[in-house]
């Protein structure tokens, strides 16, 4: 069932990011008047997307998988080396605190980026799932080293970190069985009594995001705790605007682990890229295989 569940992960990020894309920048107001409410996976936004096309949250997300499961760990340098070649490929899109660290890791070969909290923005959030795949079973202090070591390639920054490693302890929380209701005790209570700019229960509803992490953050659970199933949690979501290939994405990952492949629906999972799709499916398989593997070294 783990493995079930680690799919549907894989692809509610693909097709919260594929959705989200369409209304990326457009207020909900915008949204509204364009759309009524945006419910299908059509392409278009300022991209320019063809329908189930995705954006750097997946593409980034599973050139980390790959590094992972090449060196059999998360290790920074792979990782470092995996988002270069990415860029080097000429992604789609690309954040600027991604594209700035990663530009300065070409110059100095070292794969953390210097502390700011300048970058608190998702860039590091929206790609972590391959580290809650890889981490499964590891005690808590090896997961959250592990999320740092990818996230500070380009974000080393103390909310972004904060937000890694909750998102990654949810997914395998709710990989593993938990509730709803488990989840938001155990990580989103504390999240915010941690770092008070994620609270999310009692700010206005986060419309229009940006991409700072606690504005993704706040968006992403108030629609994924309000919410009853992976479609509403969705379409919740995007029809915020602002960032919304990333809180779709985020939001699928967290959907697809609480909810099941079965939840997801079949018109989203048709018209998704099937490479992409493809590419999601077989990493999320071999991610947990790694996990389960008796040689598996553990990363840290």
């Amino acid at each position: 069932m783990t493995t079930d569940s680690a799919i549907a992960s894989y692809l509610g990020l693909a097709i919260g990011d594929a959705l989200g894309a369409t209304v990326e920048f457009m207020t909900p107001r915008e949204i509204a008047a364009q759309y009524g409410v945006h419910d299908k996976m059509i392409g278009g936004g300022w991209l320019h997307l063809k329908p189930g096309q995705v954006t750097d949250d997946t593409t980034m997300a599973l050139a980390l998988g790959e590094s992972i499961l090449e060196k059999g760990k998360v290790d920074a340098l792979a990782a470092a080396q995996a988002f270069d070649a990415w860029m080097r490929a000429k992604p789609v899109d690309i954040g600027n605190t991604v594209r700035r660290n990663l530009l300065q890791f070409r110059k100095t070969g070292e794969p953390h980026a210097p502390y700011s909290d300048h970058d608190a923005g998702n860039g590091a959030a929206m790609r972590v799932l391959p580290v809650a795949l890889a981490t499964l079973g590891q005690s808590e202090d090896a997961v959250r080293a592990a999320c740092r070591e990818q996230a500070h390639v380009t974000h080393h920054c103390a909310l972004s970190d904060a937000a890694c490693e909750t998102l990654v302890l949810m997914v395998q929380d709710a990989l593993q069985g938990a509730t709803k209701n488990d989840l938001l005790h155990r990580h989103s209570h504390p999240l915010a009594a941690r770092h008070p700019e994620f609270k999310f229960r009692a700010v206005r509803q986060s419309q229009n995001p940006s991409g700072y992490v606690a504005d993704t953050i706040q968006a992403v659970f108030q629609s994924f705790f309000d919410t009853d199933d992976f479609r509403s949690c969705l379409i919740d979501v995007v029809n915020r605007g602002g960032d919304a290939d990333t809180t779709g994405a985020i939001a699928g990952m967290l959907a697809g682990a609480l909810y099941g492949v079965e939840k997801i629906p079949e018109e989203w999972l048709k018209v998704l890229d099937t490479n992409t799709h493809r590419a999601c499916e077989e990493q999320a398989k071999a991610l947990i295989y790694l996990t389960n593997s008796p040689n598996n070294s553990r990363s840290g």
